[in-house]
């Protein structure tokens, strides 16, 4: 007599949740905290004030007299990358910060097993959420201010060579700040110690190597910071310029790109390292 066995469902405690749901409930993990709802209208609002302030005061401020592109970009993208990388790379640090401050990622952990995996899904939608939100606030800022320079001659239409990439490359600097937040506040499991990592690593490290001696090692240290590579993305490039020029302390575009990466990716790996190995 044949003898048949009714398949078993899988318990749901121990099913692996789809990755896109993953993705899903930490979407409105961040939606739902009102602190990075706050560092999204920051960065919307210093982006667009801030070159809206340096647009209407040109004239008082003086006018260049040789028109410039690249002036006039940096015009639009310095306020956001400045004061919005700070902003963004909070945005990183409380996108898992808060679940330690909170007990909270226990449960998460619970709900997703796989620790790398969550943490993907955390870079994810925290790299998309503040690239989106920057990439609003440039092309914003660009809108409203490029009709003032064009009443001194100093317009800077997408179409001209590099404008697109520069006001693109301070958006996506701006997310990479984002995850370079997420991976130290994973490694340190601290808002405050993450917070201070992300601005001593954007605005104070590269303002004290200003203060270092004139030579190759301190052009190489100045070159391989995470601000000045954001500099270096939001600026209109040089044609034909070098890609890294050691001697004359000059970035490209591109090494900025590879340099502001670099930092993210490696801030991410140690983290993921060190969520692996330790208790939550």
């Amino acid at each position: 007599m044949a003898i048949t066995t009714k398949p078993h469902r899988a318990d749901a405690r121990t099913q692996r949740p789809p990755f896109t749901a993953v993705v899903h409930s930490e979407w409105i993990k961040v939606v739902s905290l009102p602190s990075s709802v706050l560092a999204l209208v920051g960065i919307l609002a210093v982006g667009i004030g801030g070159s809206l302030f340096l647009g209407l005061t040109l004239e008082s401020s003086g006018v260049p007299s040789v028109p410039s592109i690249e002036r006039t970009i940096a015009d639009v993208t310095v306020p956001m990358v400045v004061l919005g990388q700070i902003i963004a790379g909070i945005f990183g640090v409380m996108t898992i910060g808060a679940e330690y401050s909170s007990g909270a990622m226990q449960t998460t952990l619970v709900a997703v097993p796989q620790r790398v995996r969550m943490l993907a899904a955390k870079t994810l939608v925290t790299f998309t959420t503040v690239t989106a939100a920057s990439l609003v606030t440039v092309f914003g800022a660009w809108a409203v201010t490029n009709p003032i320079y064009e009443g001194f001659g100093l317009g800077a239409p997408l179409t001209a060579p590099g404008v697109m990439l520069a006001l693109v490359g301070s958006a996506v600097y701006l997310g990479l700040c984002a995850v370079f937040g997420l991976g130290a506040t994973t490694l340190v499991r601290s808002t405050t110690t993450g917070s201070i990592i992300v601005f001593a690593a954007t605005l104070l490290l590269p303002v004290l190597s200003s203060l270092l001696p004139f030579g190759l090692l301190s052009r190489v240290i100045r070159l391989g910071l995470l601000g000045n590579a954001g500099d270096a993305m939001g600026r209109v490039g040089i044609e034909g310029g070098p890609f890294l020029d050691l001697w004359g302390g000059h970035m490209s575009v591109g090494a900025g790109w590879l340099i502001a990466a670099v930092w993210a990716a490696g801030a991410l790996v140690i983290g993921a390292a060190a969520l692996r190995t330790r208790d939550a």
